[in-house]
């Protein structure tokens, strides 16, 4: 069955912390909602991005481009793994990411930060 999503109207947890619900309004303007288990959201939160990109891709015609989130902030932190830290990247309307980083990758991120961009033609959306 193919639900058409007009909007999004709710989003909400289970009391439990089991799942997700996310309620919206169809096409028709019937409201409705889907429930996804706590196992499943992690697999549709690391799906969604490739998703918004191969439509920005299919419909501009565009392989270049790329959805980015404008960031606001960040933090690190140390993992209760050692070996690990933890950064978390925020936008100003309260979306964040968190990545653990092995020790490893740390020392390559921060050089890779401070390193000269090389020269890209900008090309307008």
């Amino acid at each position: 069955m193919e639900i058409k999503v007009k909007s999004l109207t709710t989003c909400e947890v289970a009391e439990d912390g089991g799942a997700i619900s996310l309620g919206f309004e169809d096409a028709t303007g019937n409201p409705a909602a889907v429930s996804i288990s706590l196992n499943q959201v992690g697999a549709l939160i690391m799906t969604l991005p490739g998703l918004l990109e191969a439509a920005l891709k299919a419909r501009y015609g565009d392989h270049s481009l790329r959805y980015a989130y404008p960031l606001a902030s960040w933090v690190l932190e140390q993992s209760t793994d050692t070996t690990q830290r933890i950064i978390t990247l925020e936008t100003e309307d309260g979306f964040k990411v968190r990545f653990s980083i092995p020790k490893d990758e740390q020392s390559l991120l921060g050089e890779a930060l401070t390193q000269p961009m090389p020269e890209m033609t900008a090309r307008p959306n």
